[in-house]
């Protein structure tokens, strides 16, 4: 496999400056790309209960969205060439609010239709995002933009998972009303987004007609912004599964390991908007990517070692964690050299990032059930974490992935 990096010679981005309205639109869009997945986990109790859905069918229809995501990523790039990124993320929003609605009907084949459907949107939107920062954020804020968008998908995804039950209980339509109440949010965004395709053309990915950006599976520095993406996933994905499981194995009551689990994530979202302001202006964020990884399989030390310290477990976990998610995120525009290229690392870093987190919840509950103890499976995430630890130096060189198309 070859390497083709390039230097940074980032030539002064043309981006407009910055204005609170583009800013409202690009966070709408993020708060779309969780706000309809996190709400199952809550609600699946009554799903089961109402349905007849077997466990087994419940981790299907939990695993759905990472594999769609993984295998719609790859086709954003040909797509958005196709019709231009903005006109491709107005088409997705508008599938987003159809599907959410298509999932709430009243049949199993509509639940894991609209499951499949919806999870394919939110993957155009998980790939296009780092292009819009890309090409309509000045360089400057794109870190904090970055941060911003994390950060408002994080807080609707904990906010959805707290009012699913309750808007169960109290709107007509129980579970299937509460499965979707997130078409409020894909209306604001689409609402938010049609004005722009006025400005719109067939290609915005600033690319002559008839190429577009090549997906660069030759080079080592785009796979390993792909691993330290899927690593990164997996170690959160997991997280949020099987942490209250392993706290109430250690002695912790359900509803304390939830309450610790939702502290988890709060640390996650504070950290992630605090480190642009530690990395502002910084290109070469090896060493940050390296230690934030390094603090996560820490955590997981913790938690195996010393199970009374769940709580520093857990906060070193969220603050790893929360810095390894925005430097995933942001390294697949600030490893890119234009706008095409970024959607085309990032359906890369997308698709590999979370075929490999699929893998976790899994594979951590497959050696749980046996050993019959979470120990292999710690040790397990601490290993994985270590090597994100490496694949994370290697993403965050000050080094772009050489842009090469298609003739």
């Amino acid at each position: 496999m070859t390497s083709p990096v390039t230097t940074r010679s980032d030539p002064a981005r043309t981006a407009p400056a910055l204005s609170a309205g583009l800013v409202i639109a690009i966070l709408l869009v993020a708060a779309n790309l969780r706000a309809t997945l996190t709400g199952v986990g809550t609600l699946l109790p009554s799903i089961e209960q109402d349905t007849g859905l077997t466990a087994s069918a419940s981790g299907v229809l939990n695993t759905v969205p990472l594999l769609m995501f993984a295998v719609t990523s790859p086709f954003v790039g040909r797509a958005s060439h196709r019709f231009g990124t903005t006109r491709l993320l107005v088409i997705a929003l508008a599938v987003l609010a159809a599907a959410t609605v298509l999932r709430s009907l009243p049949s199993l084949v509509f639940l894991f239709a609209g499951t499949v459907i919806l999870s394919a949107a939110i993957a155009v939107g998980n790939v296009l995002l780092p292009t819009m920062i890309r090409t309509h954020v000045p360089g400057p804020k794109a870190h904090t933009v970055n941060a911003l968008y994390v950060t408002a998908m994080g807080l609707v995804a904990a906010v959805s998972s707290g009012i699913s039950v309750p808007l169960a209980k109290v709107l007509p339509g129980g579970w299937r009303s509460a499965l979707a109440w997130g078409v409020v949010i894909a209306l604001a965004a689409l609402v938010a987004w049609l004005p722009r395709l006025r400005e719109a053309r067939p290609d915005d990915g600033g690319r002559p007609r008839g190429k577009h950006a090549r997906t660069p599976w030759g080079s080592w520095l785009a796979w390993q912004v792909s691993f330290f993406m899927g690593l990164q996933s997996l170690v959160f994905y997991t997280a949020i599964a099987w942490l209250p499981s392993i706290l109430a194995d250690q002695g912790m009551s359900t509803a304390a390991g939830g309450w610790t689990l939702f502290f988890y994530q709060v640390v996650g979202l504070v950290t992630g908007m605090a480190l642009p302001l530690l990395t502002r202006g910084r290109h070469d964020q090896r060493f940050t990517a390296a230690a934030a990884s390094v603090v996560v399989a820490v955590g997981f030390v913790v938690l195996l070692l010393v199970p009374a310290l769940a709580l520093v477990a857990c906060t070193l976990l969220g603050l790893g964690t929360g810095a390894c998610l925005v430097l995933a995120l942001s390294f697949q525009s600030q490893r890119a050299s234009g706008p095409g290229e970024t959607t085309a690392l990032a359906g890369m870093a997308q698709s590999i990032g979370y075929l490999v987190a699929a893998t976790g919840p899994m594979l951590l509950g497959v050696l749980h059930e046996v050993t019959g103890s979470w120990t292999g499976a710690l040790l397990l995430l601490i290993a994985l974490s270590l090597l994100m630890a490496g694949t994370g130096y290697g993403a965050g060189r000050d080094r772009l992935v050489s842009a090469r198309t298609p003739s």
